[in-house]
Parts: structure tokens; C-alpha cells; sequence
């Protein structure tokens, strides 16, 4: 039986032991209006104090109500939120890319799709080095995947993917919710339909497997084998996420 509570105190441990290891001292987190980052960002709160946690949230051709959600969040926690917005840098760069050809919408949508997410974290990082620059102590970032994106790769490299600490990566969507419970995440976005707020999907529209069906096939149950082969083609698919081969000599 998961212990929402006690998993909770287990990964406040799990910060404070690594902060105080690395002599660390805050955490940036991109804030999506998600259960993940609002779990997340709750999680380091209470770990760390809200005057040590940074919200940013990172709109790009983004909804409005993301934003709101947003700060639902950081309004409840108490922590300080901050709006980077890229859309103009995303229309600049993409008026580059438009000098090199004459590319259909299909041909460009993955492209354009994650490219967000890498400008997303490259400010994250950006905001992580000015933090500590002038608070005088080290800020890292946090990532916010969950067990069930993170088995079907559904996360973008170089954007998504990276980050300094993990914490819900062990955790299955119904785990996530289970803590955000626990630590009271405002309930509009606990409960939120999971977006990529990138491409007007939701996310199991994407994946085409609902999450609850990853979570069954990571925890061995029963399976309709239609959805069972498309969860392993792809977690097959995205082995190249996870390990980058690298020749010795």
C-alpha cells in the first residue's frame, strides 16, 4: 500500500541530505500549471523554506490559464514566481528557419514542438546562475517528470530531460497525485488534464496509452496486448533518450 505521508517525509530527507552534502542553497523550478511541478514545487517548499524556491513560469504561444494556474501554486506555497516570456524569442528564431526554405506545417510541427522545451530549460539554467549570483549560495534546477513519462520517453532531450535533481521519477502518476494530496496542491491543478502546453494536445492523446495503462504495465497487471505493445514500441522508441553512446578508445 503507497504511504503518501511517508513517502513525503522520505523525500524531504532525500533534499535536505543533498543540499546539505553539496552545500546547496535553493532550487529553480519551472512551473507549468501541472500536478508534477506543483507537487514538486510544494515538495521543496516544505524541504528548503519558500524563500529559498524560485517559480518560473515560461510561456511561448502558451494559454493564459497556465499562467493562473501558475501562480495558484506559488500563491498557496508562498514561494516567489517569476514570467520569462519566450514567445518573441521563439517567433525570432523561427524567422531564421524560415530563410532556409519553404517548410510544410507537418515537416516543421516536431521540430517546433521541442524547441519550447529546450528554450524552456536553457532559462531555467539562466535563472539558476543569476540566483546564486545574488544570493550567494547555489541554485540548482529541479526536474518534474514523472515514472510514467519517463518510461514511454515522453520528455524532450536536451530540454526536459535535464535537470540537477530529480524527485518524482520513481513515482507513478497515481503516486503523484497521492503526495499532491497530501500536500494539499490547489485542486484545479492536482486534477488538471495533463498538457504539453505545446502543441494543443493532451498528453495521452499524444502517447496514445492513457497514463493509467503505463502505470499498470509498470507495475505488471493485466493488459489489453494492443496497449501493452504500444507502451514497449514506445519505450523501445525512445531508448536513445537515455543512454548517449559514447566511443572509447
Amino acid at each position: 500500500m503507497f504511504n503518501a505521508k511517508e513517502q513525503v517525509d522520505k523525500i524531504i530527507d532525500f533534499i535536505r541530505s543533498y543540499y546539505k552534502n553539496n552545500n546547496l542553497g535553493g532550487v529553480v523550478i519551472g512551473i507549468s500549471g501541472g500536478k508534477d511541478s506543483g507537487v514538486v514545487a510544494g515538495l521543496f517548499t516544505k524541504a528548503l523554506g519558500p524563500e529559498n524556491v524560485l517559480g518560473v513560469t515560461l510561456p511561448c504561444h502558451s494559454k493564459e490559464e497556465d499562467k493562473e494556474d501558475a501562480k495558484l501554486v506559488a500563491n498557496y506555497y508562498g514561494f516567489r514566481l517569476v514570467n520569462i516570456d519566450l514567445t518573441n524569442s521563439f517567433d525570432s528564431f523561427k524567422d531564421q528557419i524560415n530563410l532556409l526554405g519553404n517548410f510544410n506545417d507537418q515537416q516543421l510541427l516536431n521540430s517546433d514542438i521541442n524547441i519550447k522545451p529546450r528554450m524552456r530549460m536553457m532559462s531555467l539554467y539562466y535563472m539558476a546562475a543569476l540566483e546564486s549570483a545574488i544570493k550567494g549560495k547555489t541554485y540548482i534546477v529541479a526536474g518534474t517528470g514523472n515514472k510514467c513519462e519517463e518510461y514511454v520517453g515522453y520528455f524532450t532531450k536536451g530540454g526536459d530531460s535535464v535537470s540537477d535533481i530529480k524527485i518524482l521519477s520513481d513515482l507513478t502518476v497515481s503516486e503523484v497525485i497521492k503526495i499532491g494530496e497530501e500536500l494539499k496542491v490547489p485542486e484545479k491543478v492536482l486534477y488538471k488534464t495533463p498538457n504539453d502546453g505545446l502543441s494543443n494536445q493532451t498528453d495521452e492523446d499524444k502517447l496514445g496509452v492513457k497514463y493509467s495503462d503505463i502505470e499498470k504495465y509498470i507495475n505488471n497487471e493485466l493488459l489489453d496486448e494492443n496497449i501493452k505493445q504500444r507502451i514497449e514500441k514506445l519505450h523501445k522508441n525512445a531508448h536513445h533518450k537515455f543512454n548517449i553512446p559514447t566511443y572509447k578508445k
